[in-house]
């Protein structure tokens, strides 16, 4: 048991994390994960528009030229930041009913410029998120310019300089992105500061939700490698943090065939939480009730929030538990090796 036990440091877990949501996740439950895509991608949504500031439609070509940046996440970040997505924009469709001869006139840089729509003329087009390519399956994916993206995309930066058009105040007012271009220092504080606000609005149910997707990850892999076993979420019989009144729950309960039974805590932030601190509050006691019944605490830690700023709850979680491995297969699959060295002793 001694060689898969790990009590480790928080630097050796730092050696062996992943940081970010393995790509097996994103591609699987990408409806859920579109903001820890979002805020990764971030600093490069800023590079792309401040390396386009060479006239209006620069960016076409820094979207072409980044691989990291395919034109429907492009396309997404414009939509979270002016808060206009595939439904409200489905409101002002066909775009010429706005536009005179659908063309959107916008000033830039002291010039008037001219872009004719292409797709959103005469038609009323769907404008929703699968259509766009923005929903969370296609972004995972990746999409390359098309005429929709590109008549929503030029909207969403120049509405708020388009000269003599009828668009509703409330559009005009959040589109203002493309002004920024070639102001970098003020178009880094807009992006940032609306990504704190979103982040916010959304981190919660996100953090749940992802939540969720860690542990079914972490149980699809320990039931590949343990057949034989019980592994679940829930509880262990007979041990409570209430002095008996109710019993402790836990992230994933692995019963071995001898009824050896192992608690099984996961904890995955991309970004700042506190469910971290308050599992490391109660790391000793439930590692001192665990072993006072003869079972084992184990946990699963990652991503950069938990690692690189949760530095002290790492720590103690470390010091209490039997086994704590990373977040990807093959550290999970060591995990495995553990609980059937350990039930078979």
């Amino acid at each position: 048991m001694a060689e898969f036990a790990r009590t480790l440091t928080l630097e050796e877990l730092k050696a062996k994390a992943v940081l970010f949501w393995p790509k097996e996740i994103i591609d699987r439950e990408a409806s859920v994960t579109i903001l820890p895509l979002l805020l990764g991608s971030q600093d490069l949504f800023i590079s792309v528009l401040n390396l386009s500031d060479a006239d209006p439609e620069a960016w076409r070509r820094s979207v072409d030229l980044s691989p990291n940046m395919p034109a429907n996440l492009f396309l997404k970040h414009l939509m979270v930041l002016t808060d206009f997505g595939g439904e409200a924009l489905s409101k002002i469709t066909p775009f010429d009913t706005y536009f005179p001869k659908g063309v959107m006139e916008y000033a830039w840089r002291e010039q008037t410029f001219r872009y004719t729509f292409k797709a959103f003329v005469g038609s009323n087009s769907r404008l929703s998120n699968s259509a766009l390519r923005v929903d969370g399956k296609s972004l995972a994916r990746g999409y390359a310019l098309n005429d929709k993206m590109e008549d929503v995309i030029m909207l969403l930066l120049y509405a708020a300089s388009s000269l003599g058009d009828s668009l509703p105040e409330a559009l005009k007012e959040k589109c203002l992105v493309g002004s920024l271009i070639g102001r970098p220092d003020e178009l880094s504080r807009f992006v940032k500061q609306n990504y704190i606000r979103i982040s916010r609005q959304l981190g919660g149910a996100a953090s749940n939700a992802m939540g969720q997707i860690a542990q079914q990850f972490v149980m699809e892999i320990l039931r590949e490698e343990l057949p034989q076993w019980r592994i679940q979420s829930g509880k262990i019989p007979g041990i409570s943090h209430n002095a008996g009144k109710t019993e402790t729950s836990f992230d994933i309960v692995a019963v071995s065939p001898n009824d050896l039974y192992f608690g099984i805590e996961v904890s995955f932030q991309f970004t700042t939480n506190s469910v971290i601190e308050r599992k490391a509050r109660e790391a000793q006691a439930r590692a001192d009730l665990l072993h006072a019944a003869g079972h084992y605490i184990c946990y699963v830690i990652d991503g950069a929030g938990n690692i690189n700023i949760r530095e002290n709850a790492v720590r103690t979680i470390c010091q209490f538990s039997d086994c704590t491995v990373a977040y990807s297969p093959a550290e999970i699959r060591h995990l495995a090796k553990f609980l059937r060295v350990t039930a078979n002793d």
